[in-house]
């Protein structure tokens, strides 16, 4: 019996198991056996490796063969296993040294052509493959410069299985190979909305006319990570402004980077040309999204991230609240307390982070009219319109502003007064700066993800600054979490003006923005 040995990869979510392929050669009916839990996709795999073997001029073993995926208790899906296998039974079948590949990971899959595609989810994979001790990791080539961002990983970019076989042979690679095709481009979750990183670009903070004090909600939210809630009639500058946040926040640390990078790999959502996410992204979702593709999902074990983890350590605007399925809206209620996602389905379950920003935009009514006066609407129609927006929602919003629309004088003369998205995301990055100074013992990184027991033990602003807050909870305005809340965001604006603790008129200016009237 021949036997041979190489390893994989196995994605649940974000989170790699690497798994043992075994290939032995016996006597029998001739013929591939694929053992371990495969899918259906998997299955499938003999049928492609076989065409991929004969079409690179290899010859396929005339004995019956056995693929071992161990360990066997875990569920294997997809066709990220194709090349190992194959690689796995030449070394069985002595076409390669077993010894050459006994020591390496190979992750891709194989055309009939025998050409290595490109696949989703590299980065999470050669992090798992790292983080089990291996060294050495072949992927496909239009996925190389994404393996290459883990640190200390030898990468070996495969464009054939030709071309492979003869450096595992120690031979001259092959004179001419065909051009691999680029990766694949998969559309992320339903309904979702990617806003292009060249239109964000030309985005600037001084196109705004007007609207003061929502300039200033923003550079509050950018500083300290703060959820932000714009309601007033259409055309007073709501998604004007919500675009424009991201020009204010900072690059993405290093580590904050890959974990960005591999949540937007296994989605199938990594640029070409980019393989590192280095800027904090901007999701809209259409206010027609499902569930599933808020918060993600999937079948069996093809768990996917959503909305929300595809905008980690970033923005997720949701504009047109109200118009969104209230089911929807209520999902964000987890992932907004906890800062992760947890998918449970029968075949298993799988963990997405979504530490995100949120932003929600609204109008007053349905009719949106541009005048309150123009309304149409009855009372209780307006009083259903808003009630889709829950109230326990809107408790975990950090800032609420109603908006009204700029004035004349605003829009003509405003320009000298408007600053732009670099000075202001100066000032956030000081802020930040700050922030991450106090916080240097603890495992946070911004004032909003402090939890409340904690804020509450060790930064506490000094009594004569809490007189504005005790009153509101003394007389029911405030609840505890609203306190939690207006803590943050105090801390954000001292942060802001170079406090070293919030002052009266800080926690007062966050209980305002917290309890700012709705429509």
């Amino acid at each position: 019996m021949a036997l041979a040995k190489t390893r994989s990869v196995s994605l649940v979510g974000v989170e790699g198991f690497v798994v043992d392929v075994e290939a032995a050669i016996t006597s029998g009916v001739p013929g591939l056996h694929l053992v371990g839990l495969p899918d259906t996709a998997l299955s499938e795999a003999r049928d492609r490796v076989r065409a991929a073997i004969y079409n690179s001029g290899e010859d396929w073993p005339n004995r019956h063969v056995t693929i071992s995926l161990l360990p066997a208790s875990l569920p294997k899906r997809g066709s990220t296993f194709d090349l190992a296998i194959a690689v796995a039974l030449m070394a069985a079948a002595e076409a390669v040294p077993p010894s050459s590949c006994g020591g390496l990971v190979v992750i891709g899959e194989l055309g009939l052509d025998g050409r290595v595609r490109a696949i989703p989810g590299v980065l999470p994979a050669v992090l798992a493959a790292a983080n089990a001790g291996c060294r050495t990791v072949v992927v496909p080539r239009a996925n190389g410069p994404e393996a290459e961002l883990v640190p200390g990983m030898e990468v070996i970019g495969a464009g054939t299985l030709r071309g492979l076989l003869c450096l595992l042979r120690d031979e001259p690679p092959p004179i001419e190979e065909p051009e691999e095709d680029p990766p694949p481009a998969r559309t992320a979750a339903e309904g979702l909305v990617i806003r292009d990183e060249g239109h964000r670009g030309t985005l600037d903070l001084a196109d705004v006319r007007g609207q003061a004090e929502a300039r200033r909600a923003l550079e509050i939210s950018a500083a300290g990570g703060h959820h932000l809630f714009f309601s007033g009639p259409p055309g007073c500058g709501k998604t004007m402004l919500a675009e424009r946040l991201p020009t204010l926040l900072p690059p993405l640390e290093p580590d904050a980077a890959l974990e960005v990078t591999a949540i937007h790999s296994v989605a199938g959502t990594l640029p070409a040309g980019q393989p590192l996410v280095s800027r904090p992204p901007f999701f809209a979702p259409h206010h027609t999204a499902s569930r599933p593709a808020m918060v993600g999902g999937g079948s069996g074990r093809l768990l996917t991230p959503g909305a929300v983890s595809l905008a980690h350590r970033g923005i997720l605007f949701l504009d047109e609240a109200p118009e969104f399925f209230s089911g929807v809206l209520d999902a964000l209620r987890q992932p907004l307390e906890e800062g992760r996602v947890r998918i449970s389905r029968a075949e298993g379950t799988a963990t997405f982070p979504a530490r995100f920003t949120l932003v929600l935009a609204a109008n007053p009514c349905p009719c949106a009219a541009a005048k309150q006066i123009n309304c149409s609407c009855a009372p209780a129609v307006r009083r259903k319109y808003l009630s889709r927006i829950s109230g326990p929602l809107l408790d975990r919003i950090d800032l609420k502003l109603e908006l009204a629309p700029a004035t004349r004088a605003e829009l003509r003369y405003d320009l000298e007064f408007a600053e732009a998205s670099k000075v202001v995301a100066e000032r956030v990055l000081l802020a930040r700066e700050r922030t991450l100074q106090r916080l240097a013992d603890t495992p946070w990184r911004s004032n909003s993800e402090i939890p409340g027991p904690e804020l509450r033990r060790r930064f506490t602003p000094p009594p004569e600054a809490m007189r504005a807050a005790d009153e509101a909870l003394q007389n029911g305005s405030l609840s505890a979490r609203g306190l939690d809340r207006i803590l943050r965001v105090a801390w954000t604006i001292a942060d802001l003006a170079g406090r070293d603790q919030p002052a009266e008129d800080d926690i007062g200016g966050a209980l305002a923005l917290w309890t700012g009237r709705r429509p």
